[in-house]
């Protein structure tokens, strides 16, 4: 299993819109890549939105996080104080209910 994370600090008051944005843009093209598990989006208080995808393949993590790094540039800059930032390798340790 193979997780890609790609992170960014979002403007004060922007998290309803940004929900929007990634719901209708984000989620089609993550789910999309070949090897998809799931997604999750958090959103911390200091507002950091952290996405998390899984992935059963090392190459679904890296091009879901090329596709979402595209996407993010192209969609979300003008909610973003800065570049989002993008990470992917082997979950090594996970548990489940």
């Amino acid at each position: 299993m193979y997780a890609a994370i790609r992170q960014g600090k979002v403007k004060a008051g922007m998290a309803e819109e940004l929900t929007r944005r990634i719901k209708e843009g984000a989620i089609p093209i993550i789910s999309d890549v070949e090897g998809f598990i799931a997604y999750y989006v958090v959103y911390a208080p200091d507002d950091t939105v952290t996405a998390i995808s899984i992935f059963n393949n090392f190459a679904g993590a890296e091009e879901s996080n090329r596709r979402g790094v595209a996407w993010i540039e192209q969609n979300l800059t003008p909610l973003l104080t800065g570049p989002a930032t993008a990470i992917a390798g082997p979950v090594i340790v996970h548990t489940l209910a």
